[in-house]
């Protein structure tokens, strides 16, 4: 029982160290990129469609236009209802986006996402560092 107890005790005092070393090895892009998402995602909870077109990326604006836009979030995004919690699931960095030529740098960031009317979505979002050297939105969908 003593020998349990002290493998328990142990786990506890390594657990927060362990939590340190992952915080420490995280990419430092992550925290840039995930703040520019929610910010996004933000301007289209609130159904700022025209902003969240305006602040998207070339890739994204190039695809889709405004009123191409504003559709898809009428039939995907809005039929969903309310956010109400969104975490981060996944972030993965690439250098090379399917579907487009050559290389860049993107960040593909999942989030789990509660909507009111859809309890366990999915929402993926990419983004791109523009030639500018700022992240901004490339893509976005929802299952």
């Amino acid at each position: 029982m003593r020998v349990a107890r002290r493998a328990w005790l142990r786990a506890l005092a390594i657990a927060p160290l362990a939590a340190i070393a992952s915080v420490r090895a995280q990419d430092p892009r992550a925290g840039i990129a995930v703040n520019v998402a929610r910010d996004w995602l933000g301007l289209v909870d609130a159904g700022d469609i025209a902003g969240s077109h305006t602040r998207a990326g070339a890739k994204f604006r190039k695809v889709l236009s405004d009123k191409e836009w504003a559709v898809a979030y009428e039939t995907e995004r809005r039929p969903r209802g309310a956010a109400a919690q969104r975490t981060l699931f996944q972030t993965q960095f690439d250098t090379r986006l399917a579907g487009t030529p050559g290389e860049g740098e993107y960040a593909l960031l999942v989030f789990r996402t509660q909507f009111a009317n859809h309890p366990d979505a999915r929402e993926t979002v990419t983004l791109e560092r523009e030639s500018d050297g700022q992240w901004r939105i490339v893509g976005y969908s929802i299952r």
